[in-house]
């Protein structure tokens, strides 16, 4: 499997299916996230952002993967998520509204594997959008 069949892999399987079992064939154990000013490391961090996120918005769905700079050794990409808020995620309440967001990713490989990503993300930005006004 090359790197952009591995990316559109983890993220059918993780996303949208939540199949742990294939954490280790795509993520490096020693897997590194930035996300703005937070990191987080290893194979338990995919695992509980995968169950929160199945659990928030179980229907949630990879629209779209866009590749848009290849090297030998990282991808940067773009893929579009939808799905229905169902329950709180990060302290926002569930509004039960179809949500679409837009995350920018950049995913470093080493030795076949997933090793660090640096992630952009409009996921919390569109759940407070979809809030019921007050």
């Amino acid at each position: 499997m090359n790197r952009e069949e591995q990316i559109r892999f983890a993220a059918h399987q993780v996303m949208e299916l939540g199949n742990m079992e294939v954490v280790p064939e795509v993520f490096a154990t020693e897997y590194v996230a930035h996300a703005g000013k937070r990191t987080y490391h290893g194979h338990a961090f995919i695992r509980r952002f995968s169950k929160q996120m199945k659990t928030a918005i179980p229907d949630v769905e990879v629209k779209k993967i866009e590749v848009l700079v290849q090297t030998e050794d990282t991808i940067t990409w773009q893929r579009t998520l939808s799905g229905t808020h169902q329950r709180n995620m990060m302290g926002i309440p569930a509004s039960g509204k179809q949500v679409e967001w837009v995350d920018m990713v950049v995913s470093r490989f080493q030795n076949g594997l997933i090793v660090e990503e640096w992630v952009v993300s409009e996921l919390m930005g569109e759940l407070l959008v979809k809030q019921p006004k007050k």
